[in-house]
C-alpha cells in the first residue's frame, strides 16, 4: 500500500478538494458574464495543459506509448462535454445548483458499467437508482416548469460518468498521469476549434480568473487523488457533497442566490442516492484531472 490509511485525513482532503472545485465554479460563474461558454473551456484546457508541458516534454516516450489509444480518445470526448456542459450549467443556474448536478454522475455510472463493462450492479445500487432521479426531478421542474438548462447540467453528469467509467477501464493498463496527460492532449486542440467563431480578446482580468480556474481545478484534483489514496472511497466519498454547500455559501456571498425548499429536498434525495451507489457499487473510479 502506498500510503498508510488515516480516515480522518482523507476527509479532511476531500473536503478541502470541493473547496477548491466550488472556488473554481465561483470562478467560472463569474467569467460567463463576459466571456462566451467556448472561451472559459478553453482557457482552461489550455492552462492545463501549459502546466503539464513539462512533465510530458520530459517523459513523452513513457506517458505516451499505448495500445488502446481509442479509450484515451473516448475518454477525452465524454470528458470535454462534460465539461462545456458543467461550465454552461454554472454559468446560467444558481451555483449550488450546478455543483449539485455535477454529483448526478454516481447515478449513472452503475448503468454504464452494467451495459458496456458487464457489471452487476448490487442490490443497494439498483435502489439508489430511483431514489437520486426523484431527487433530480426536484431540481430540474422546481416550480412545475421544467429547468431546460438544468438539463444541460444534468447531461454533463451522464457524460461524467461515461469519463469515469472509461478511466476505470483505462485503470486495468494505464497510470492516471498518462490518462491525465491524453486528456489534456485532445482536449486542448478540440476546445480551440470553437474559438473560429467564438473567440474574444480576454482582459486581464478575465485572464487572472482563467488562471484561478486552472489553478483551483488542479489543486482540487490534487488533493482528491491524495484523500482517495489515504481513504477508501465508499467511506470518504460522502464528503464530496460539501461542494453543494460551498456553492451555495459562494452564490450567496456574491450574487445573492438564496436556496428554494424543492432544491434543498432534490439535494438530500441526491446525496443519499450517490452516497448509496457509491457504497454499493463495485466500480473504483481513479481520481483524474
Amino acid at each position: 500500500m502506498l500510503y498508510r490509511q488515516n480516515l480522518l485525513l482523507g476527509a479532511v482532503l476531500i473536503i478541502a478538494s470541493e473547496l477548491m472545485f466550488a472556488s473554481m465554479g465561483a470562478c467560472v460563474k463569474a467569467l460567463s458574464t463576459s466571456l462566451p461558454n467556448e472561451m472559459t473551456v478553453f482557457l482552461r484546457n489550455i492552462f492545463g495543459l501549459l502546466l503539464l508541458s513539462p512533465l510530458i516534454l520530459h517523459n513523452r516516450a513513457e506517458l505516451l506509448q499505448t495500445e488502446i489509444f481509442h479509450l484515451h480518445l473516448l475518454r477525452a470526448i465524454a470528458g470535454l462535454s462534460a465539461m462545456y456542459c458543467f461550465f454552461y450549467a454554472l454559468g446560467n443556474l444558481h451555483l449550488a445548483d450546478g455543483m449539485l448536478l455535477k454529483m448526478t454522475s454516481p447515478l449513472f455510472m452503475p448503468l454504464i458499467a452494467m451495459f458496456w463493462l458487464g457489471e452487476k450492479a448490487r442490490r443497494l445500487t439498483l435502489m439508489a437508482i430511483p431514489v437520486g432521479f426523484m431527487g433530480v426531478a426536484l431540481v430540474l421542474s422546481p416550480e412545475g416548469e421544467f429547468n431546460w438548462i438544468a438539463l444541460i447540467g444534468l447531461l454533463g453528469g451522464a457524460f461524467a460518468a461515461l469519463a469515469k467509467v472509461t478511466v476505470r477501464r483505462l485503470g486495468h493498463s494505464e497510470p492516471s498521469i498518462r490518462v491525465i496527460c491524453y486528456f489534456a492532449l485532445f482536449a486542448t486542440p478540440v476546445s480551440a476549434v470553437p474559438m473560429l467563431w467564438a473567440w474574444q480578446t480576454p482582459t486581464m482580468h478575465e485572464l487572472g480568473l482563467a488562471l484561478l480556474v486552472g489553478m483551483f481545478g488542479a489543486t482540487g484534483q490534487f488533493m482528491l487523488t491524495r484523500g482517495y489514496a489515504v481513504a477508501t472511497a465508499s467511506n470518504v466519498s460522502p464528503f464530496t457533497y460539501f461542494s453543494v454547500i460551498f456553492g451555495a455559501t459562494y452564490g450567496y456571498l456574491f450574487w445573492g442566490e438564496t436556496l428554494s425548499s424543492t432544491f434543498i429536498a432534490g439535494a438530500l434525495l441526491i446525496a443519499v442516492a450517490g452516497i448509496m451507489a457509491l457504497r454499493g457499487g463495485r466500480i473504483k473510479v481513479r481520481p483524474e484531472l
